[in-house]
């Protein structure tokens, strides 16, 4: 087994969120923006997808995590959590990359906002036609 580092960092991010996150040994306390995880992110699927890789790698109780987020809406800054978790678990303790890798944890979701073009309305749609 490899030695485990006091504390390890890992930075996520995912549209426009940015998560930087701190991984040292504990109990399992896990504070985001220096708030519990569940008044943080208050729906269900959201917390589960931040707690997926310590679930993954069976960490949930022997590490805190401290979290600092912003940027973007709460989905996105969920998932920017998930994936700065993974990278500083992979950090923490080398052996659970394979384990991270395999559930797809440590893959960023490379999907961005569509700039919008010049003479259109949006990223893609066009004005109106009109035939008179």
């Amino acid at each position: 087994m490899a030695t485990a580092i006091k504390d390890s960092l890992g930075t996520g991010r995912r549209k426009s969120s940015i998560a930087r996150v701190r991984v040292r040994p504990g109990t399992g306390n896990i504070s985001v923006n220096s708030r519990p995880i569940d008044v943080y992110f208050y729906n269900l699927q959201q917390q589960n997808a931040v707690l997926a890789p310590l679930v993954q790698t069976g960490k949930r109780n022997d590490v805190d995590v401290i979290i600092r987020v912003n940027g973007g809406g709460i989905t996105g800054q969920a998932d920017a959590c998930k994936l700065g978790i993974a990278r500083a678990l992979k950090t923490y303790e080398s052996e659970l990359e394979e384990s991270l890798r395999d559930s797809g944890l440590l893959t960023r979701d490379g999907r961005m906002k569509e700039r919008k073009k010049p003479g259109l309305r949006g990223a893609r749609r066009g004005t109106q036609f009109s035939k008179r």
